[in-house]
């Protein structure tokens, strides 16, 4: 049906000014300039020098002089220095500013968003045809087709004041709210990498599933490029299912004919009513291996897949 999340706090940023465009493209190592419609969005990771994940994000392309950046929470602070520090060596022309004036609610799931168009009048003209990944306003509010959950639905942005009467509106329309928990699980399922666990700053995206937000085949050049392309891929994330009964979590350690790896996010899926995880594991492994994990001084079987593992609500 739909389900409602408080992700405010999600630091949502504005960069502003001329040269916004130039400037994110050579910080991000995903392409900003494939950026041309406005609303549109695009995930990216921020990596240092040694190529290392700062962190994942979001960018919406306004205009050209105006740049909507959504980062993790954990990372806000460390993530706000390192883009200010950035800005000051190469745009101090630029206006990076914290949006703390506002709040951030998501509302996901098959029904979600005519549940948001019933609560919000005048929502739909302005947001039934923004295709995922597109973003349009309406007065104060922002709203985005995007989400962390591999289902569809909306993440809206409003001035904090405004949230209570949304949430109120949503729940009206009988969305029910959903803890951070769940979240978790849907995102896990859906193959989404979180933070912290998935990657970090001392992990290449390349060995974290996330080669499909590395721009390397243009001659741009952005931080950490030099590290990514100079260095071996040694290890993959890939999808662990577990055959034997029990529980996969992350830091379990994964045994191999070709070498160790490790769970960096698991649990058990609702969906599949099986235990899933995302694993680091050695760049030989494949598809449909069969691997062993250490769990409470055992070994237990668990098969190798490609990831998502769930896909709007069905099993892939």
């Amino acid at each position: 049906d739909a389900g409602l999340f408080d992700v405010s706090h999600m630091q949502v940023v504005d960069l502003s000014g001329k040269g916004a465009k130039d400037f994110l493209r050579h910080a991000l190592a995903n392409d900003v300039g494939k950026l041309r419609v406005p609303g549109k969005a695009l995930y990216s990771c921020m990596l240092n020098e040694q190529g290392g994940v700062i962190d994942d994000l979001i960018i919406y392309f306004m205009r050209e002089d105006w740049f909507r950046i959504v980062v993790n929470a954990g990372t806000a602070e460390k993530d706000l220095a390192w883009m200010e520090a950035q800005r000051e060596k190469l745009a101090p022309q630029l206006t990076l500013t914290p949006r703390r004036d506002l709040a951030m609610i998501a509302v996901q799931g098959p029904n979600a968003r005519a549940k948001f168009w019933a609560a919000m009048p005048g929502s739909q003209e302005i947001s039934e045809h923004l295709k995922p990944f597109q973003a349009a306003e309406m007065g104060t509010m922002f709203i985005a087709r995007t989400g962390y959950t591999g289902e569809d639905g909306f993440e809206i942005m409003v001035p904090v004041k405004a949230a209570p009467f949304l949430w109120q509106a949503l729940q009206e329309q009988g969305v029910a709210p959903i803890g951070l928990g769940a979240r978790d699980t849907l995102r896990l399922e859906a193959g989404m990498n979180l933070y912290g666990q998935d990657m970090d700053e001392n992990v290449s995206p390349l060995e974290s599933g996330l080669a499909w937000t590395v721009d390397l085949a243009s001659p741009r050049d952005f931080i950490g490029k030099q590290a990514l392309t100079s260095q071996p891929v040694a290890h993959q994330l890939m999808g662990l299912l577990l055959t034997d009964k029990g529980v996969l979590r992350s830091h379990q350690k994964v045994v191999t004919a070709q070498g160790e790896g490790e769970i960096t996010s698991g649990g058990f899926s609702p969906t599949l009513n099986q235990s899933i995880a995302l694993a680091r594991l050695p760049a030989t492994i494949a598809a449909g291996d069969t691997v062993q994990v250490e769990i409470r001084g055992k070994l237990l079987n668990a098969k190798v897949v490609r990831y998502p593992f769930v896909r709007n609500g069905k099993a892939c």
